[in-house]
């Protein structure tokens, strides 16, 4: 069925090219009367796209002219109103974060893959960690550590050797970064509805930085995780090539 696209493109060679190509073919809207939005890029730009266009509520689909594309589909410049119409969409909520500073400021965050806290200094961090108001650590020693949503358990997560996350699981993955002690701490599966907070030990020897879908915030003090369940990113796939079937495939590679 015919239907009004907004295309975003970043600003990599490829994505100008196939952009400059397919609004000839297709035209373009503006973003608040289209149908769809196609995204052509790699799965940061995705990430900025879904961003920048939450509050609108119309699916995105993501060709691929980036380099890992997990968030993306193949490119392909012919067959787009067909690839469309078949496209099968995920709903994924986001992360929201709320970074406190040492001068009491707070920062809100909001991200589609991971929130991340991360030493930003010479020295490891030192992390107190409580779900849902209680303790569950006195003291993490660490590089880092994460809070990951299914969607991007195949992140940063994963190369942080967390667990990849099926789609619908309903669980949140809070994952070390190179945890020096506990030694042999690799994280761990939380409910969706987990509140998460790290408290910084040592602020001022050890200083650290979070991290929300590439919106960094120094000097914290505190950072405080949950997911929004609120806030619904419509991502539209292929047949066959959903988040799902990505996230069980990528196990057996």
């Amino acid at each position: 069925m015919p239907r009004t696209i907004a295309f975003h493109a970043s600003p990599a060679d490829q994505a100008q090219a196939a952009l400059a190509t397919l609004t000839a073919r297709h035209g373009q809207a503006p973003d608040f009367a289209a149908d769809v939005i196609v995204a052509l890029g790699g799965d940061g730009f995705m990430l900025e796209t879904l961003h920048a266009t939450q509050s609108l509520g119309v699916p995105v689909y993501g060709m691929n002219c980036g380099t890992i594309g997990f968030l993306m589909n193949a490119f392909a410049i012919e067959g787009l109103e067909a690839r469309l119409d078949a496209a099968v969409e995920e709903v994924i909520n986001p992360l929201a974060m709320t970074a406190t500073r040492s001068d009491g400021s707070a920062v809100q965050g909001l991200a589609i893959n991971e929130v991340s806290i991360l030493r930003a200094g010479p020295q490891a961090a030192k992390l107190r960690i409580l779900v849902d108001g209680r303790e569950r650590m006195a003291e993490l020693v660490c590089d880092g550590a994460l809070v990951s949503t299914p969607a991007g358990s195949t992140a940063y997560n994963y190369s942080a050797h967390g667990p990849i996350l099926p789609i619908g699981s309903d669980v949140l993955a809070l994952t070390a970064v190179a945890a020096f002690r506990p030694r042999r701490w690799r994280g761990a599966l939380l409910p969706s509805t987990a509140t998460v907070r790290f408290e910084v030990l040592e602020q001022q020897k050890r200083p650290v930085m979070a991290d929300a879908d590439g919106h960094s915030v120094r000097d914290v003090v505190a950072v405080e995780i949950r997911s929004e369940p609120k806030i619904r990113h419509r991502i539209l796939f292929d047949p066959g090539h959903g988040l799902e079937e990505r996230l069980i495939s990528e196990q057996f590679t």
